[in-house]
Protein backbone atom coordinates (compact mmCIF):
# COMPACT_ATOMS: atom_id res chain seq x y z
CA UNK A 1 0.00 0.00 0.00
CA UNK A 2 1.47 3.73 -0.70
CA UNK A 3 0.82 6.80 0.60
CA UNK A 4 1.05 10.32 -0.06
CA UNK A 5 1.97 13.15 2.80
CA UNK A 6 -0.83 15.63 2.93
CA UNK A 7 -0.15 18.94 1.88
CA UNK A 8 0.77 21.25 4.85
CA UNK A 9 1.96 24.73 4.91
CA UNK A 10 4.78 25.37 7.29
CA UNK A 11 6.69 28.10 8.20
CA UNK A 12 10.37 27.41 7.75
CA UNK A 13 13.48 29.77 8.76
CA UNK A 14 17.11 29.74 7.06
CA UNK A 15 20.27 30.45 8.72
CA UNK A 16 21.74 32.27 6.07
CA UNK A 17 25.58 33.36 7.74
CA UNK A 18 27.88 35.73 6.09
CA UNK A 19 31.40 37.58 7.54
CA UNK A 20 28.77 40.12 8.82
CA UNK A 21 26.56 37.84 11.01
CA UNK A 22 23.42 36.27 10.25
CA UNK A 23 21.37 37.72 7.34
CA UNK A 24 17.77 38.56 8.44
CA UNK A 25 16.17 38.57 12.01
CA UNK A 26 15.63 34.89 13.94
CA UNK A 27 11.43 34.89 13.55
CA UNK A 28 9.23 35.06 16.71
CA UNK A 29 8.26 31.57 16.52
CA UNK A 30 11.72 30.25 16.82
CA UNK A 31 12.69 32.94 19.82
CA UNK A 32 9.79 32.32 21.16
CA UNK A 33 9.41 28.52 21.26
CA UNK A 34 10.03 26.54 23.88
CA UNK A 35 12.40 23.93 21.66
CA UNK A 36 14.89 26.66 21.78
CA UNK A 37 17.43 25.74 23.56
CA UNK A 38 19.91 28.44 23.16
CA UNK A 39 20.95 30.54 20.01
CA UNK A 40 24.43 32.81 19.91
CA UNK A 41 24.77 34.71 16.07
CA UNK A 42 27.53 37.54 16.76
CA UNK A 43 30.92 36.40 17.71
CA UNK A 44 33.58 33.89 17.03
CA UNK A 45 31.63 30.80 17.34
CA UNK A 46 27.92 31.75 16.36
CA UNK A 47 25.45 28.85 17.22
CA UNK A 48 21.67 27.95 17.14
CA UNK A 49 20.69 24.76 19.58
CA UNK A 50 17.25 23.42 19.10
CA UNK A 51 15.32 20.35 20.91
CA UNK A 52 13.21 18.02 18.10
CA UNK A 53 11.48 15.04 19.16
CA UNK A 54 14.68 12.97 18.30
CA UNK A 55 17.27 15.06 20.59
CA UNK A 56 19.30 18.22 21.04
CA UNK A 57 20.54 19.62 17.46
CA UNK A 58 23.09 21.98 16.75
CA UNK A 59 21.44 23.85 13.75
CA UNK A 60 24.31 25.21 10.90
CA UNK A 61 24.60 27.89 8.62
CA UNK A 62 22.37 26.89 5.61
CA UNK A 63 20.27 24.21 7.74
CA UNK A 64 16.16 25.29 7.48
CA UNK A 65 14.26 25.32 11.10
CA UNK A 66 10.58 24.16 10.63
CA UNK A 67 7.69 24.79 12.62
CA UNK A 68 5.55 22.04 12.63
CA UNK A 69 1.71 21.64 12.62
CA UNK A 70 1.58 21.41 16.48
CA UNK A 71 5.03 24.41 17.04
CA UNK A 72 7.52 21.80 17.34
CA UNK A 73 10.88 22.83 15.63
CA UNK A 74 12.80 20.56 12.81
CA UNK A 75 15.88 20.87 11.56
CA UNK A 76 16.06 20.08 7.63
CA UNK A 77 19.33 20.54 5.05
CA UNK A 78 19.26 22.76 2.86
CA UNK A 79 19.35 19.97 -0.23
CA UNK A 80 16.68 18.42 1.19
CA UNK A 81 14.43 21.76 2.15
CA UNK A 82 14.34 22.49 -1.30
CA UNK A 83 13.34 18.86 -2.94
CA UNK A 84 10.24 18.38 -0.55
CA UNK A 85 9.42 22.55 0.35
CA UNK A 86 8.05 25.46 -2.37
CA UNK A 87 7.01 28.90 -1.49
CA UNK A 88 3.38 29.30 -1.20
CA UNK A 89 1.20 32.82 -2.17
CA UNK A 90 0.57 34.54 1.06
CA UNK A 91 -3.05 33.99 0.80
CA UNK A 92 -2.56 30.38 0.63
CA UNK A 93 -1.22 30.21 4.20
CA UNK A 94 -4.23 30.96 6.06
Amino acid sequence: MKFRKKPVVVEAWQWIWSEGGVQGQVPDWIAESACLIEYKLTGASPHILIWIPEGNMNVSPDDWIIKGVKGELYLCKSDIFAETYEPVEEADDE
